[in-house]
């Protein structure tokens, strides 16, 4: 029996994928906007098993994120590699607001994954999503969507290329404006790839939302003119709103050693009977593709239509350890799957050296800071899941707080959190952020100056989150009545956002005195969801 490539491979909030074949090994790169370490790295020698291989921007010298805009920063990795050399874009987004986007388009180079890797090198700011060409006689191509603020102009004006001189670390020589797109439009998404007589492009179009969708176009010539495939496109779920995969697009190819065809992309997973409500976010999935006797690439299994399951190809299994649910923070230092907002873990607010056997949080901003967030979170990855966490911690005030969150982004999020107020001493309840409207559940706050240390749970099921507290773990109480998981979705309440969910911990202390908050552990499992699929 042929092996199984399950669908999403990479579930939760992995967008955006580069993927790469160096001899055995097979590498996908995803974005990961505001939360650091930036570009996180995934690897597979059977395209069926994955695991997290290394996160790549660990340091402020590399690129500093504090201030950008939430579902800004560190946008479409693009890996490749050359003799010897690995090489890795990315565009670092200051803005996203207004009609400026503020682009920082970086490449550094390593002669591993795990590097060092060199200094940052900024090229260009033209656009986004960014991607290096390295062509059959050795020169080096540079291609990236073109953003176009004017008024009466398309923002996306198409892919342009120019050409990088490694020897001088800069661009060189004209830029060629290669390829305009289809009438779809939101061309974006470059991927350059040569195949006997041709060159083919690879772009996203449709914009990442329920439109999207993966366009070839291919010429004999590197700087076009550009034939679009006359059935495009080659992949989409813009057709079918109903599909259990939405959002399909921002294709990426690779041969493996015996000459098949694979692309990752990304899609989402709305939660079933909400539409298009997806607060996993953008994940990963992998098809497998045939070219036909003209040239052009299509799905094995036909159709436009990504499969939830596709063949793999024959190459040895080899799986991987699974995460532990719990960690007990014993270790020395953290690592996967954990993340912070915008900064690097570093022990002046974040420490597992304090007190061993407990994460020690400093508390600094709110929840709504661009800058200094005191936060450790992780990608939900279910649609059903119990994150539990104990936390010992002695509020002074309001102003100092603690707990449990369930983040999207600065505007929505719940908080199951221990503070203190002039009336119960210390208090433990939920407050949320829904499109920045800041609200508390003030009817079931209740008094914890009795407790010595606080376990707090979110459950989540379907569209379902309910929290509870308990002072020994053994009986909770409810914290809420269900809240909506749906609000924590990329285009709730009609905004884009590009990141999905977090579960993670925190500590706040808008006095500015970095009030200690320890915590004893931090369990995330995942359930079978009892309204429909959940891998």
């Amino acid at each position: 029996m042929a092996p199984t490539i399950i669908n999403p491979v990479l579930t939760g909030f992995h967008p955006d994928p580069s993927f790469l074949r160096v001899g055995d090994d097979y590498y996908i790169a995803t974005s990961t906007f505001e939360w650091f370490p930036g570009v996180e790295i995934h690897h597979s020698r059977d395209l069926v098993h994955w695991h997290t291989l290394t996160r790549v921007l660990t340091e402020t010298s590399q690129v500093d994120l504090r201030g950008n805009g939430s579902s800004g920063s560190i946008w479409a990795p693009a890996l490749s590699y050359d003799s010897g050399l690995y090489y890795l874009l990315f565009t670092d987004v200051k803005s996203r607001s207004s009609v400026y986007k503020d682009l920082h388009n970086y490449l550094i180079t390593a002669t591993s994954l795990e590097g060092p890797w060199s200094p940052p090198v900024r090229l260009n700011g033209s656009g986004f999503d960014p991607f290096l060409f390295h062509d059959s006689d050795g020169r080096k191509w540079l291609l990236n969507m073109r953003w176009d603020f004017r008024q009466n102009h398309s923002n996306f004006s198409g892919i342009v290329m120019q050409e990088y001189d490694p020897e001088g670390g800069r661009l060189t020589g004209p830029i060629h404006e290669i390829y305009k797109g289809t009438p779809t439009g939101v061309t974006e998404g470059p991927q350059l790839y040569k195949r006997g007589d041709y060159y083919y492009l690879l772009v996203a179009e449709g914009g990442t939302g329920v439109n999207h969708m993966v366009t070839m176009a291919r010429s004999r010539s590197l700087t076009g003119p550009y034939e679009t495939d006359p059935d495009y496109p080659v992949m989409t779920t813009a057709h079918d709103l109903t599909y259990a995969f939405q959002q399909a697009g921002h294709g990426s190819l690779v041969e493996t050693q015996s000459g098949e065809w694979y692309m990752a992309h990304l899609c989402t997973r709305p939660i079933p009977g909400t539409g298009k409500l997806n607060p996993l976010g953008r994940e990963t999935a992998i098809q497998r593709c045939v070219w036909t006797e003209d040239g052009w690439l299509r799905l094995a299994h036909g159709g436009k239509l990504p499969a939830l399951r596709t063949e793999a190809p024959e190459l040895p299994p080899h799986p991987f350890d699974a995460l532990p649910e719990r960690d007990d923070f014993d270790g020395p230092v953290l690592g996967h799957p954990y993340q912070s907002l915008r900064v690097p873990f570093e022990e002046s607010w974040v420490s597992l050296q304090e007190r061993p056997g407990f994460l020690r949080l400093r508390g600094r901003e709110s929840l709504a800071s661009l800058f200094d967030q005191s936060l450790i979170g992780r990608p939900i990855q279910h649609f059903a899941c119990t994150v539990t966490t104990c936390l010992e911690f002695k509020p002074d005030s309001f102003m100092q707080m603690a707990g449990l969150v369930l983040y999207y982004d600065d505007k929505d999020y719940y908080y199951l959190r221990v503070t203190a107020d002039e009336l119960r001493g210390a208090a433990l309840g939920v407050v949320m952020c829904q499109a920045g409207k800041y609200g508390e559940i003030s009817s079931m706050q209740i008094s914890v100056k009795d407790w010595e240390r606080y376990y707090l749970k979110a459950e989540i099921n379907g569209r379902d989150i309910m929290f509870y507290a308990s002072p020994d773990g053994e009986v909770w109480t409810a914290m809420c009545t269900p809240l909506d998981f749906g609000t924590l979705s990329d285009e709730h309440g009609g905004k884009l956002g590009f990141t999905g969910s977090y579960a993670g911990i925190c500590a706040q202390d808008l006095d500015q005195q970095a009030k200690a908050a320890y915590f004893d552990y931090f369990e995330y499992t995942g359930l079978d969801f009892l309204g429909g699929h959940s891998l």
